[in-house]
């Protein structure tokens, strides 16, 4: 099975919260509600690399959370 690189996701257990879901790595949770991330993977690499990579995939989650918000809207307009 192939997944998608995110994923959105939200639990009863905590209703005011909703979740994008990094699949690949470095896989991580971002609680978009709270802003707080949960990394699963360690990351490894000199600190200036990793600030540009994470940097890049948080403005890359953001921009699917915000795209997957948008067609959310149309779809129940």
């Amino acid at each position: 099975m192939e997944l998608p690189h995110f994923l959105i996701a939200d639990n009863t257990d905590q209703p005011d919260s909703l979740f994008v879901v990094h699949t690949q790595y470095p896989r991580f949770v971002w609680n978009i509600s709270n802003d707080e991330l949960e990394w699963f993977d360690e990351l490894e690499g000199e600190e200036e690399e990793l600030i540009n990579e994470v940097t890049s995939l948080m403005e890359t989650a953001e921009a699917f959370y915000e795209r997957e918000m948008q067609r959310h809207e149309a779809e129940i307009s």
